[in-house]
């Protein structure tokens, strides 16, 4: 996954979609955030189990100070990782409408593709992360290796979940093992998915606007 991603619905219609049981606190806004070009160091909205909240994409323990903060986990090893041991308790879910990868295509620049679900609803990403704490607070999507198709587009992808295993994430009865197997075994496929590729405006982290998202000519 490269790094980039859409947010241009509401927290509420992302909300909905998660079918949350609870009350949630909203400290996102009740606007729709039409975001449709989210760079890495910025604040994202994400759920946790208790509210939706902005926070920084990207994180580091506070002993690695020399290195620059991570944006994504591998989920083959973050269950287990000294680096991420101090937030691995500690789940979101980053609610995207979709995600940009970059393809060598023997051009002069990398082509950009949009992935999003086949179906429109959002995309329920896996993160880990920490918040209420301070200036060291933020967060990491969980990637896993990609299949089927999207191979062609990226070797890695975002863990995303259905709903339900979405909502299973966050429950904090839901143990460190449990949440393990549900990211290596019950991410959604690549079926789920659909891709395009789109203008390469989308590169420069300043543009933004719904015609970042549609289908190149």
């Amino acid at each position: 996954m490269c790094g980039r991603l859409s947010q241009y619905h509401g927290i509420h219609d992302f909300v909905d979609a998660l079918s949350m049981p609870g009350a949630l606190a909203n400290e996102v806004g009740e606007q729709p955030l039409e975001r449709y070009n989210v760079a890495p160091s910025t604040q994202v909205a994400v759920i946790t189990a208790q509210a939706a909240r902005w926070l920084r994409w990207g994180w580091r323990p506070h002993w690695a100070r020399d290195r620059a903060p991570p944006i994504n986990a591998r989920v083959e090893k973050v269950a287990h990782s000294p680096y991420f041991r101090a937030i691995w308790g500690h789940r979101l879910i980053v609610p995207v409408d979709g995600w940009f990868e970059w393809v060598d295509e023997g051009g002069p620049k990398k082509q950009p593709w949009y992935i999003h679900r086949r179906d429109g609803l959002p995309v329920f990403c896996a993160g880990i992360g920490q918040w209420g704490v301070g200036e060291d607070d933020g967060f990491v999507i969980i990637t896993a290796d990609s299949a089927g198709g999207m191979v062609d587009i990226h070797d890695r992808r975002p863990v995303a979940l259905a709903p339900e295993l979405a909502r299973d994430w966050l429950n904090p009865d839901c143990d460190k093992a449990q949440a393990e197997q549900m990211l290596l075994n019950l991410g959604e496929p690549a079926e789920a998915f659909d891709w395009y590729r789109v203008d390469k405006a989308v590169g420069n982290v300043r543009n933004q606007g719904a015609g970042l998202i549609r289908a190149a000519l």
